[in-house]
This record gives C-alpha cells, sequence and structure tokens, in this order.
C-alpha cells in the first residue's frame, strides 16, 4: 500500500487545508456585531505588496458596533482606509488621525443577502480548490499508470478513494456555508 505514486492523506490534508481557509473567511462575514476578525481577509497595498490589515495596523472592539483601527505607520492611513472601503463589507471608516473608527451598521435584510452571496462566492472558493486537489491527485495516478509504476485496478481503486475524499470535502464545505448562512439570515 505504501508504494502508491500518490498519499490519498496527504491529498486529504490539502482539501482540510481549503475548508480551514472557508472557515476562516467566513468567521469574518459578522452579523452586525463587530469583530476584530472581520477585518482579517483584507489586505493592503502596503510599501509596494499586498498586506494583511493585521501586518499594519491593530483592530480593537471598543464598543459591541464599533471596530478602532490603530494604523502604526501615518504614510499608510489612507491604503489601510481604502483597503476597508473597497471590502465590500460595507464599512465606511472615520479617520482620526492615525486611528480609524469603523462603525458596524444595523443589518438590513438587503445587506444579510449580500453577506449571503459573499458566503456563497468563498464557499465557491473552497469547492475548486478541493477540485484542484483531485485533479493533481488524478493526474499523478494516471501518469503512474502511463509510466507503468501500477496496474489499471490499482488506479481505478485509487481514483475511487481520491473522489470519495472529494466528496466528503465538498459536503463538508455545503455545511459549512448552511451554518454560515442560517446564522447571518437570522434576524
Amino acid at each position: 500500500m505504501s508504494s502508491d505514486p500518490i498519499d490519498i492523506a496527504d491529498l486529504k490534508r490539502r482539501m482540510q487545508g481549503a475548508i480551514g481557509v472557508l472557515k476562516q473567511e467566513l468567521s469574518g462575514l459578522r452579523t452586525g456585531r463587530a469583530s476584530a476578525s472581520l477585518l482579517e481577509p483584507i489586505q493592503v497595498d502596503a510599501y509596494g505588496s499586498h498586506m494583511p490589515l493585521n501586518q499594519v495596523a491593530s483592530v480593537n472592539v471598543p464598543e459591541p458596533r464599533l471596530l478602532s483601527v490603530q494604523v502604526w505607520d501615518r504614510g499608510m492611513v489612507a491604503a489601510v482606509e481604502k483597503a476597508i472601503r473597497e471590502s465590500n463589507l460595507g464599512l465606511n471608516p472615520q479617520t482620526e488621525g492615525q486611528v480609524l473608527r469603523v462603525r458596524i451598521p444595523e443589518l438590513t435584510q438587503e445587506r444579510r443577502q449580500e453577506l449571503v452571496k459573499v458566503a456563497h462566492k468563498y464557499a465557491e472558493a473552497a469547492r475548486v480548490s478541493v477540485r484542484h486537489v483531485r485533479r493533481d491527485g488524478l493526474d499523478s495516478l494516471k501518469k503512474a499508470e502511463k509510466d507503468g509504476e501500477m496496474s489499471s485496478d490499482d488506479l481505478d481503486r485509487l481514483a475511487d478513494q481520491v473522489q470519495k475524499a472529494t466528496d466528503q470535502s465538498i459536503t463538508e464545505v455545503d455545511q459549512v456555508l448552511a451554518a454560515k448562512e442560517k446564522e447571518i439570515l437570522a434576524v
């Protein structure tokens, strides 16, 4: 069994990585309460590259519906403000020196629908990542069979295992999405 050309456990680990990224992205979609993780996915154009917001500023939650973003470098305030505005989170930061105050708006039904669409977009990206892992695994199997390293029966057996792992991961993505959608739409 250890002579298999692909490691099914490694493929499963990579698929779980895609699900982990999805969970992290969805944790940023907050339902009307301020949370520092809301701004985690935001990338800032800083020093000639894209950097995570948490590498140029610290985020605090002074009130349940307010985020405070302390930008470390005065020259980066405008870039951080722009990144938050353009993040598709519907946030409008107010600048006070090197501190940005971000009010978390009440969620209207329309805003909840927008957040659900964003959640679906994140979930689809996770499904695509899982399918890429599946394709890599199947390509490795086909190459191994072509090179004479495995029989057609072994190819079928391992390809079936890869597909089962893929189906399991896609199901988990759908479950995570359904739970988040329920949370967002709960009034």
